[in-house]
This record gives C-alpha cells, sequence and structure tokens, in this order.
C-alpha cells in the first residue's frame, strides 16, 4: 500500500480519532468535576469490563485445559463474572462497595496470578516473572482499596480521570496532525 493509498483512508477517518479524543476528555473532565455520578458511571463500566474478563478467562480456561493451570483460568474467570453482576445488579448500593469489590477482585485475582506463576515456573515458562509481580500488585492494590474503600473511590475516580483527559487531549492533537499529513499527501 502506497502513501497514496493511505491518503484517503486517513482523510475520510481522522475525524474519528478527533471524536475519540473530545470524548475522552469530556469523560476525563467529567470524572474530575462530578465525582459522584461518575463513580455510577465507572460502576457500569467496571461490571461489563468484568463480565467480558470473566468470559475471556472462562475460554482462555477451556481452551487449555490440558495445560497444567487451566483451572486458574476458570477461577478468574468465575471471580469475574460474579464481580461484573454484582456491580450491575446493585448499582445504587455498589457505588461505594465497588472499591471493595475490585478490591477482592484484585487480590483474588493476585492470588491466582501468583499462583499461576508458580505452576508456570515449575513448567519452564518464561514468564512466570511477570505473572508473579502482576498478582503481587493486584494483591497490594486490592489491601489498599480494601483498607481505604471511600478514599480508594476517591483516588480510582483522580486516575481515571486525568488518565482520560491526558488520553483525550494526545488523541485530538494526533487527529489534527492525521488531517495535516493527509494535506501534506495529497498536495505531493
Amino acid at each position: 500500500m502506497s502513501a497514496t493509498d493511505v491518503g484517503p483512508a486517513v482523510k475520510a477517518l481522522w475525524w474519528l480519532v478527533l471524536i475519540r479524543g473530545v470524548l475522552a476528555a469530556v469523560f476525563g473532565l467529567y470524572a474530575l468535576f462530578a465525582p459522584e455520578s461518575a463513580l455510577l458511571a465507572l460502576v457500569f463500566v467496571f461490571g461489563f469490563y468484568a463480565i467480558m474478563d470473566g468470559v475471556a478467562a472462562l475460554v482462555l480456561g477451556v481452551r487449555h485445559r490440558r495445560s497444567s493451570h487451566w483451572g486458574w483460568h476458570v477461577v478468574q474467570g468465575v471471580v469475574s463474572l460474579l464481580a461484573g453482576l454484582v456491580a450491575l445488579i446493585w448499582p445504587g448500593p455498589t457505588v461505594l462497595a465497588l472499591v471493595l469489590v475490585i478490591g477482592v477482585w484484585s487480590v483474588v485475582h493476585g492470588v491466582a496470578e501468583i499462583v499461576e506463576a508458580s505452576v508456570a515456573r515449575r513448567t519452564g515458562s518464561s514468564s512466570w516473572g511477570w505473572l508473579l509481580a502482576g498478582g503481587v500488585v493486584g494483591i497490594l492494590f486490592g489491601v489498599v482499596l480494601i483498607a481505604s474503600p471511600g478514599a480508594g473511590a476517591l483516588v480510582l475516580l483522580w486516575i481515571i480521570g486525568w488518565f482520560a483527559l491526558l488520553f483525550g487531549v494526545l488523541h485530538v492533537v494526533w487527529a489534527f496532525r492525521l488531517r495535516r499529513a493527509t494535506r501534506a499527501i495529497a498536495t505531493v
């Protein structure tokens, strides 16, 4: 594919990058300046994410049931599915409890990753160190959220808000650079 072939495609799609950036920036500002309602939105986002993560982990576990650590994928999948369903079924009470749900989920997920790392190390997998590190970080993150759910909710929103705002601004800049690049290609 030559530069002249890419130009029309980018020219036709640069505005999608722009829209994505604007929406992310708006959500970031919303999370920073309207934390109560943004937390409810976070409950729903987490619920859907945890369900999708659970399905993916279950599929992975079932597809690799011949491996020695397939059961841990199934455990992660079931925990993620349950956490997601709890968040979606009881969103009102879950707003503050969301932090506890994420905390417990993170601890269980971290323990499962540490056990999986141990099995992976025994079987000679080179990825065991990353699994171990991810498990330790997951447990520490979960313990912090469980110990202080109110502060944890606020910190989660700040992190998400600043991330979304930065992500949005970068995508807006990128969209205009794409637009400018397509104009430069068109003049060549």
